[in-house]
C-alpha cells in the first residue's frame, strides 16, 4: 500500500493555520472546539495530511484573527521549471521552524527587544553557534 504524500499547498496552508494558532497562544484542543472538531482533526490540518475546506478555512481564519490569505502567504506557486516548487523549498525551512512551539517562542521573545544593537548582537551569536555546531558534525 502506498502511502499518500500531502499536496505542497496543503501543507503550507496546515503550517500556517499551525503558526498562527501558536502565536495567538490557542491549544489545537482549543480551536477543535470552536470548530466543532477532534484536536486530532486540526493536527491533520496542520500536517496537511486533510485538506481544509474553503469554508473552513474562513472559519480559521475568523477565530485566528487573520484574513484567509495569509494562510496563502509564500505559498508553493508551481511557476518553476516543469511545474516545480523550487519557491516553496527555498522558504520551507523557515515555515517549518515558525511551526515548532520553539520557534514561536524565540520569534515573541526577539520582537520584544527594542534596542536593534541587541538584536543584531543575539543574530551574530546564533550563527557563532550554528557554525560550531557544523564544525563539530
Amino acid at each position: 500500500m502506498i502511502k499518500k504524500i500531502p499536496n505542497p499547498i496543503d501543507r503550507h496552508v496546515g503550517s500556517r493555520v499551525r503558526m498562527r494558532r501558536m502565536l495567538a497562544g490557542v491549544s489545537q484542543e482549543k480551536l477543535g472546539e470552536a470548530l466543532g472538531l477532534t484536536f486530532q482533526q486540526v493536527q491533520k490540518y496542520e500536517k496537511g495530511s486533510n485538506r481544509i475546506s474553503a469554508s473552513r478555512l474562513q472559519q480559521i481564519a475568523k477565530m485566528l484573527d487573520v484574513p484567509v490569505a495569509f494562510f496563502f502567504d509564500g505559498a508553493p506557486t508551481g511557476d518553476g521549471p516543469a511545474g516545480s516548487f523550487s519557491d516553496a523549498s527555498a522558504t520551507t525551512y523557515i515555515s517549518d521552524f515558525l511551526s515548532t512551539s520553539e520557534g514561536v517562542q524565540l520569534t515573541k521573545a526577539f520582537t520584544r527587544i527594542k534596542d536593534g544593537r541587541v538584536r543584531r548582537r543575539i543574530i551574530d551569536l546564533v550563527e557563532a553557534l550554528a557554525a560550531e555546531g557544523d564544525e563539530k558534525a
